[in-house]
């Protein structure tokens, strides 16, 4: 059997457009962290080290999954990020951006899997971000989180609405980070085919 997210994990990833609270259970990723401008070359260099790894992982378990395992290969999953502001402006400065960009990992896949393929992509491919990928376990727990449809610049408009499901319902957002989960290329859709879920961690506090 084929694990397909898109398929059989749609609790997570079929977000609809309007809000919803949802307990996300703990998850492995392979990570890199950094800060500023998304649009410039060093995040894009970011993005490619972790799906290379990404993808040879998939690679190195097909190939050692045995015929009677239950899942013998599995669909990559999406890019995602965790992005937070250092400063209190107003406005937005992507130059001050912070992240963490990761690519989720099916709970079968081990640490010494990903050390042994990694080592295996350094070898092969010159990009200095490799050095700096981690694996890593993150649980988000309670969370609201929503589809956005259109462009990143127009999130905005679905933290509204959001913060409204909040205020409504009687949740209160915990820190400044949120999550967003990519589910389709930006260098390929049209920006206003992009979709986008934007997750971050709330508390019930009561109306």
């Amino acid at each position: 059997m084929k694990l397909e997210w898109k398929k059989q994990e749609k609790e997570l990833y079929g977000v609809k457009t309007k809000p919803c609270v949802s307990d996300i259970p703990a998850q492995k990723y392979i990570i890199l962290s950094g800060n500023g401008n998304p649009n410039e070359e060093i995040f894009s260099d970011k993005v490619a080290a972790l799906f290379s790894v990404a993808y040879k992982v998939k690679m190195a378990y097909k190939a050692l999954a045995e015929k009677s395992s239950e899942i013998t290969d599995y669909t990559v999953y999406p890019l995602e990020g965790i992005w937070s502001v250092a400063s209190e402006k107003e406005y937005l400065v992507k130059e001050e951006l912070q992240y963490r960009i990761m690519i989720r990992q099916p709970d079968f896949i081990t640490r010494e899997m990903f050390d042994n393929v990694l080592e295996i992509v350094k070898s092969k491919k010159n990009n200095p971000y490799l050095t700096d990928i981690s694996f890593e376990t993150i649980c988000d727990g309670r969370c609201i989180q929503v589809l956005h449809k259109g462009t990143f610049d127009d999130e905005p408009a679905s933290f509204e609405i959001m913060e409204e499901y909040c205020r409504e319902y009687g949740y209160k957002r915990i820190g400044k980070e949120h999550r967003e989960i990519y589910l389709n290329n930006a260098s390929r859709a049209k920006k206003a085919n992009l979709k986008t879920i934007l997750r971050y961690k709330v508390i019930n506090v009561g109306k």
